[in-house]
């Protein structure tokens, strides 16, 4: 598992909210009342110094109901659990066509959100969480799976495009066009002889990859509380890099 490397410096103060020049989304005044609705949301031991802080807005991308449940196309809700219950948050909220948990990694307010609109439709709740508590595009963490990595592999990067995935690409619709925000993604491997690709999406892991996969989901949730609390760091890179060859023997 990866050590979480805990930073000496703060992350950038919530005045400082700036989107690149060239992408306009999010180009809107500041409004400090919904900054106060967010850090107000959290727990009384966790709002001691959380004003100082860019909140981050995690999601994961998935199809909500029981049947998809476990399913390779979904392991971005299943991340989202994860870091719920390491953090004690709890998804309880409704807002703009998504489940939301609000809390904290640390003294870093965070949402967590889980899109209800399908994977197809996911920037119809993100696009509009991000507007409406002003994250920056750089404190918008995307995890979904990805068939272009072997299974159980996780990949953290700052930016990159949207790799054919249909969630991945109506989100950066949402946000303008702008592809300049991180994203966690899971390897599930791709479909085996000539199954159909939709299919394989839609099915559930095998006993083996199922392991590989809580594996990762372990590592993922250490990587991603790294990531809220330093950034792109070292620890950011030496995970990358064990993830890469995680599964190679000598």
């Amino acid at each position: 598992m990866v050590a979480v490397m805990f930073c000496g410096s703060s992350s950038p103060p919530i005045k400082s909210l700036l989107y690149p020049k060239s992408c306009k989304f999010g180009q809107t005044k500041s409004d400090s009342k919904r900054l106060f609705s967010l850090r107000a949301s959290l727990p009384v031991s966790d709002n001691k110094l959380q004003a100082e802080y860019t909140p981050w807005l995690i999601v994961g991308l998935g199809n909500p109901g029981t049947k998809y449940y476990g399913t390779r196309h979904n392991i971005g809700f299943e991340m989202i659990d994860h870091i719920a219950r390491t953090t004690d948050i709890s998804m309880n909220t409704i807002q703009s066509k998504a489940l939301v948990g609000i809390g904290a990694v640390g003294e870093v307010p965070i949402l967590l959100v889980k899109p209800q609109a399908y994977m197809n439709f996911s920037g119809e709740s993100v696009g509009p969480l991000a507007a409406y508590y002003q994250v920056p595009l750089r404190h918008i963490l995307m995890i979904y799976d990805d068939m272009g990595l072997p299974n159980g592999v996780l990949r953290l990067q700052p930016k990159g495009g949207h790799s054919h995935h249909n969630g991945l690409k109506n989100v950066t619709e949402h946000l303008n066009g702008c592809r300049g925000f991180p994203r966690l993604s899971i390897g599930i491997g791709n479909p085996p002889g000539n199954m159909d690709m939709k299919a394989f999406l839609l099915q559930k892991f095998s006993p083996l990859e199922r392991k590989q996969i809580d594996a990762g989901m372990k590592q993922g949730v250490e990587a991603v509380r790294t990531l809220v609390e330093c950034g792109f760091n070292d620890t950011i890179s030496r995970f990358n890099l064990e993830q890469k060859y995680k599964f190679n023997t000598v």
